[in-house]
């Protein structure tokens, strides 16, 4: 690891204590959105934290045949976790953007999400 990268690394770990640090637990009734970023896909997944389960995923791997730019995508993703989470009957939510910046594909799932009926 070069020492550009160690700074990085060292940066999103303190990023992550920050961010983790204000985000309160998920419930039952009020989940924690968290949103997962690799280079091709994102994935996005409601958690109650007070008994560790996964309520609804979400991830671009579920969408098939779309050729449209990653923020795109990211926002069906978000539309697509909000839908499942009707089904279930929630509708607020706690979003955990993790150690990534609010923007880009982050926030394009966090819009969509909105856009679905979740709310924050």
């Amino acid at each position: 690891m070069s020492i550009k990268e160690h700074i990085t690394h060292k940066r999103k770990i303190r990023r992550l204590a920050r961010v983790r640090k204000s985000v309160s637990r998920g419930t039952a009734d009020r989940p924690r959105l968290s949103v997962f970023r690799s280079n091709a896909h994102i994935y996005a997944q409601l958690i109650d934290d007070s008994s560790g389960k996964t309520i609804v995923s979400a991830s671009s791997l579920s969408v098939k045949n779309v050729k449209s730019k990653k923020q795109d995508i990211s926002k069906e993703i978000g539309k697509l976790l909000a839908k499942k989470a009707k089904e279930k009957e929630i509708t607020k939510a706690v979003f955990d953007r993790a150690s990534y910046r609010y923007h880009g594909r982050v926030k394009a799932v966090a819009d969509g999400a909105r856009e679905g009926g979740l709310n924050f």
